[in-house]
């Protein structure tokens, strides 16, 4: 049985529409050609991510996210760890909803799970492509935190 769960690390939990976000990471998953597995989305602290960040990956920089794979073929399973902070500066930076945000981080973790990277300009370019578009396939209308 496949799940999409959302946990919160080292931060207060808030409010999240759970069930629209999981329909969205399903749909993105079904059409990029893969099958649904168990997708964690984790919440955390600047901080939090930070020690991730130095620990696995040997890098001392903030990001807004980190993206553990662990996809079997086309299973595509993983966990997202997303710094609630970094991802509000970058709303107010970038003067984008807070919520979309929120989409946009998910939908590019997903997008590493389903096999798209970003080290080269092409492939930053196509997965911004795709982060919009399937941020246009979301109604956020009455959607907030």
């Amino acid at each position: 049985m496949s799940s999409i769960e959302i946990f919160f690390e080292d931060i207060q939990p808030f409010s999240i529409y759970k069930k629209h976000i999981n329909r969205h990471v399903r749909s993105l998953i079904i059409s990029e050609f893969k099958i649904v597995g168990d997708v964690s989305i984790i919440f955390c602290s600047d901080k939090y991510l930070l020690d991730i960040n130095k620990q696995y990956l040997n890098h001392d920089y903030f990001t807004d996210i980190i993206t553990f794979d662990y996809v079997q073929n086309d299973l595509i399973s993983g966990d997202l760890f997303i710094s609630f902070g970094r991802i509000f500066e970058n709303a107010k930076a970038f003067d984008k909803a807070l919520i979309n945000e929120i989409y946009r981080v998910i939908f590019h973790g997903v997008l590493h799970l389903v096999g798209y990277n970003d080290k080269s300009d092409d492939e930053q370019k196509t997965m911004t492509e795709k982060e919009n578009y399937y941020l246009s396939e979301v109604d956020f209308r009455g959607k907030e935190i």
